[in-house]
C-alpha cells in the first residue's frame, strides 16, 4: 500500500497525478488539494483541513465526494499537511508521497520538509518522499544506501539538516567522496551525478536530505 498526498501548492508544479492512480494507491487530500484531485478526477479516501484556501462553491464539491472529510478551524496547532501525514504514517504504507508541497509560500516550503523528519524521530522506516515536476525530496538517517540512474532527475543533491554530518561516502558518483564531514550551510554536496546505473551513500551521524532534480 502507498499512500499518496496532495496539498494546495501551485498546480503547475505537478507531476503527472495519472501514475500513481494503481489499485495499490490510496490518495489523501489537504485543503485544496482536495479540489484539485477531484478536478483530476481522482476521488481521495480522506481530506484534512480548515478548507480556508476554497470558495463556498467548491466546498460544496468536495463535500459531495469525499465521504471522509476532516475539518479544523484555522486556529490550531498543526498544519493541515502536518494533520493528514499523521494519519498516514499510522496507516504503515509501503512508502509515503506527497505533492503539492513545493512552491508558493517559502514558509510552508521548509515546514513540509521538516515534517519529513517524523518517521526518523519515531523509528519508523517509512519512506516519504515530496515530489513536484523538477524534484523529489527525502530525508536518511545513518546508514548506506543504494540510488540508482533516472535520466529525468540528473542531478542529485546531499543537504545536511543537523548542524553536521559525519562519515559521508559517495561511490559511483561523478564527484566521489570518502569519510568526509560536512556542516550545516556547506555547499559541497550540491548538484552530484551518477556516472553508472546506480551508486551508494553512507553516513554514520546527521540528518541528510537528499534532492533530485532535473533542469527545466
Amino acid at each position: 500500500m502507498h499512500i499518496n498526498i496532495l496539498a494546495g501548492g501551485p498546480e503547475e508544479l505537478l507531476p503527472n497525478l495519472n501514475e500513481y492512480t494503481g489499485e495499490h494507491e490510496i490518495w489523501v487530500g489537504v485543503d485544496r488539494g482536495v479540489y484539485t484531485l477531484i478536478k483530476k478526477n481522482i476521488i481521495p479516501r480522506i481530506a484534512f483541513g480548515d478548507f480556508d484556501s476554497v470558495s463556498k462553491d467548491e466546498i460544496i464539491v468536495i463535500e459531495e465526494h469525499v465521504k471522509e472529510l476532516k475539518r479544523f478551524k484555522p486556529e490550531k496547532n498543526e498544519t493541515d499537511m502536518e494533520l493528514a501525514l499523521n494519519w498516514a504514517i499510522e496507516q504503515n504504507p509501503g512508502l509515503i508521497r506527497v505533492f503539492g508541497a513545493t512552491g508558493g509560500r517559502l514558509d510552508h516550503l521548509l515546514a513540509n520538509v521538516q515534517l519529513l523528519v517524523k518517521p526518523l524521530m519515531a523509528a519508523n522506516d517509512v519512506n516519504i518522499f515530496l515530489i513536484d515536476k523538477q524534484n523529489i525530496l527525502s530525508l536518511k538517517g545513518p546508514g548506506s544506501y543504494k540510488i540508482e540512474e533516472r535520466v529525468d532527475k540528473k542531478y542529485i543533491s546531499f543537504v545536511p539538516l543537523t548542524l553536521s554530518v559525519e562519515g559521508i561516502t559517495l561511490d559511483g558518483f561523478k564527484y566521489p567522496l570518502k569519510n568526509r564531514h560536512i556542516s550545516i550551510g556547506s555547499t559541497l554536496c550540491i548538484s552530484n551525478e551518477l556516472i553508472s546505473d546506480y551508486g551508494t551513500f553512507s553516513f554514520s551521524e546527521g540528518i541528510l536530505l537528499v534532492i533530485r532534480s532535473n533542469d527545466y
